[in-house]
């Protein structure tokens, strides 16, 4: 019953939020589809997301127990940090860290949680920075890269 109120709150806050993501405009025409286009998919996404969850059968059979709560709080504590990292640690170290304590966080083993973190961390900058010529921080790393 819980997962359903918090789907279909979630649902309207997801609607709420499309309709204030409609208005935004760029000051000048930088991209072709605009800045509204990334968060409207995303809504759009949670929205049929939560969608699916309202009207699920056999969910109020589910119960939430203590250590799945845990883990999703502490998910969020991670993602939280994160957002908190990116600019000061930058994005390569920043993600890496996120990819590895969300890694450990979803029962992975340490050692392919650290491979695969700094591998998602240098593989994301080369594709977004290098190849899609989006701008991130380089934070930490600055030093070491020349201009």
């Amino acid at each position: 019953m819980y997962v359903r109120l918090f789907s279909a709150v979630w649902l309207l806050l997801c609607a709420w939020l499309a309709v204030i993501a409609w208005g935004f405009q760029a000051p000048f025409a930088y991209d072709p589809v605009g800045p509204r286009a990334y968060p409207l998919l995303l809504l759009a996404l949670m929205g049929v997301g939560s969608l699916w969850l309202v009207f699920k059968p056999g969910m109020l059979e589910q119960r939430l127990d203590l250590p799945t709560a845990l883990r999703s709080a502490l998910c969020v504590v991670v993602l939280l940090a994160y957002a908190l990292t990116f600019e000061p640690l930058g994005f390569v170290i920043s993600t890496s860290l996120a990819t590895f304590a969300l890694g450990l966080l979803f029962t992975g083993r340490p050692l392919p949680c650290a491979v695969s973190a700094v591998a998602m961390g240098v593989l994301l900058y080369v594709l977004f920075d290098l190849l899609l010529d989006v701008p991130l921080p380089l934070g930490l790393l600055e030093a070491f890269v020349e201009s």
